[in-house]
C-alpha cells in the first residue's frame, strides 16, 4: 500500500505532497525532511529504493524533481518505480513538457492558467 507520495526539488523543499494514511502536521515536516535527505544524497548509481523506518522509498529523479513514494513491505518496488514514470508521463502530455513551476501552483489555480 502506498502511505505518501512527495515531489521535491533539488534544493529539498516539497512541492507536492499526497499522504494516504493520517500523519499529524509537525510529523510530516520531520519525516519529509529526514525522507529528502536520504533520498537526495545518494548518488546516481545508487539503488532507487531504500528500506526507511518501517516502510520502503522508492524514487526517481526527472531533471530538477525528485518524486519519493513510501510504501509497506508488501509493496512491489518495480510496479511503483513503474507507476512514478507513468505518472511524469501523464504530466508530460497534459502540460507538454512538465516543469517544477508546473507543480508548484495548487491544482484549481492551473486549471485557471
Amino acid at each position: 500500500m502506498i502511505k505518501f507520495f512527495l515531489m521535491v526539488n533539488k534544493q529539498g523543499q516539497t512541492r507536492l505532497s499526497r499522504y494516504y494514511e493520517h500523519v499529524e502536521i509537525n510529523k510530516r515536516t520531520m519525516l519529509e525532511a529526514e525522507v529528502i535527505k536520504n533520498c537526495l544524497s545518494r548518488s546516481k548509481d545508487e539503488c532507487s529504493f531504500v528500506e526507511y523506518k518501517d516502510f520502503k522509498l522508492v524514487y526517481r529523479q526527472y531533471a530538477a524533481l525528485f518524486i519519493v513514494v513510501g510504501i509497506d513491505q508488501t509493496e512491489n518496488e518495480m510496479a511503483v518505480y513503474e507507476l512514478i514514470h507513468n505518472f511524469v508521463e501523464v504530466l508530460d502530455k497534459y502540460f507538454s513538457r512538465v516543469s517544477e513551476l508546473d507543480v508548484s501552483f495548487p491544482v484549481s489555480e492551473i486549471h485557471l492558467l
